[in-house]
């Protein structure tokens, strides 16, 4: 007999992190933390330690999400890598919400490069035919130097091969991407290096976020011992410049609308790229307000 009740609420813990075109998704939390969670930017699961929740805390929280949230169309599972859960695990959860929430077409979930290589192709092609139509893959920049330094712990070239890997199982790629994140000297490097890196990946979507320095991460510690210096708002712009017009997609979206960026950017490619170009050109000679500081966060 279960020691949960359906109508006690969603059993979360901790802080809850989604991305922000899943605003309006139902939240289910499989996992706690990340799987690698060794980023020296992030520090997002600093407060928990990973482990994959219990099938009873888990099928509770879809229950009450039945009751409750029959009128969204969308879920997610948390938190920083639910793709990592063992296949049959993954499946029976799958199951679960198809069974209890069938108006949900479209599941999605954090991945990285570890998680991808322990699915095989037809596993991939099974998530996809029950639901899981759309990951979410931090890359963070194309160079290998950088990916080293903020220990991503892969190669651009293996985030390229799993990126691909994904999308011959028919499962949309959202690539989030970090301004910034090579520091000052490395800024146009770090910028041409993704979009290079994008456009060998060719995602459905790329997410640009800007470095934001949090107390208590190495990257932070870097910074307070002037060891990294983070671009000025010129020098970001410029960087955003230069990785787009470094980016080559087939047929895909480019977003810097994120809480973090000094100008929200929505591009369709390649049709809106020259667009694109131009309004960060306009905002490089005063002519386009940036977000104010106050309202930049994580």
């Amino acid at each position: 007999m279960s020691i949960f009740s359906e109508d006690e609420g969603m059993h979360y813990e901790g802080y809850c992190i989604r991305p922000p075109s899943e605003a309006d998704s139902i939240l289910l939390q499989v996992t706690l933390g990340c799987s690698h969670n060794r980023c020296t930017f992030c520090g997002s699961y600093g407060d928990k330690r990973f482990k994959i929740k219990d099938d009873e805390i888990i099928l509770s929280d879809i229950l009450y999400a039945g009751r409750y949230m029959s009128h969204r169309n969308r879920l997610f599972l948390m938190d920083g890598d639910a793709l990592i859960v063992p296949q049959k695990r993954l499946m029976w959860i799958l199951e679960q919400i198809e069974e209890h929430l069938p108006q949900v077409k479209q599941v999605g979930a954090y991945a990285n490069v570890k998680s991808i290589k322990k699915k095989s192709k037809e596993e991939l092609e099974e998530l996809r035919r029950h639901n899981l139509s759309i990951l979410y893959l931090g890359v963070e920049t194309g160079d290998d130097e950088i990916r080293e330094a903020i220990q991503k712990g892969s190669s651009a070239a293996t985030c390229i091969e799993m990126g691909r890997k994904l999308k011959e199982a028919g499962i949309k790629v959202w690539v989030t991407v970090l301004l910034g994140i090579g520091g000052r000297e490395k800024s146009l490097r770090h910028a041409r290096a993704t979009g290079e890196l994008l456009s060998a990946m060719d995602p459905d979507f790329v997410g640009a976020l800007t470095v934001m320095l949090i107390p208590g991460t190495p990257l932070y510690e870097d910074y307070v011992n002037g060891k990294f210096e983070l671009p000025d708002q010129t020098g970001l712009l410029r960087e955003l410049r230069e990785m787009i017009a470094h980016t080559n997609l087939t047929r895909g979206y480019f977003f810097s609308n994120h809480a973090s960026n000094y100008l929200p950017i929505k591009a369709k490619l390649p049709s809106g790229k020259q667009k694109a170009l131009d309004l960060i050109d306009s905002a490089l000679r005063g002519d386009v307000r940036l977000k104010p500081e106050w309202m930049r966060a994580l």
